[in-house]
């Protein structure tokens, strides 16, 4: 007989779900547009150097 020791119970499987998918809010159907930063301020400066990182090479 083999001394392996019992194996340990696994966690058990994430139900499937058969909601309808589109009755639920996703992240991009908020208020909040595109672009935008989390906490941004409205500060000149903070928008300056994100018209520069936003930049497309071929305006450099």
């Amino acid at each position: 007989m083999s001394d392996a020791p019992a194996p340990e119970p696994r966690d058990p499987k994430p139900a499937l779900v058969f909601d309808d998918p589109l009755s639920q809010q996703s992240s991009d159907d908020t208020d909040r547009g595109w672009g935008e930063r989390p906490g941004a301020d409205s500060d000149s400066a903070a928008d300056l150097k994100r018209f520069l990182d936003e930049k497309p090479p071929h305006h450099i």
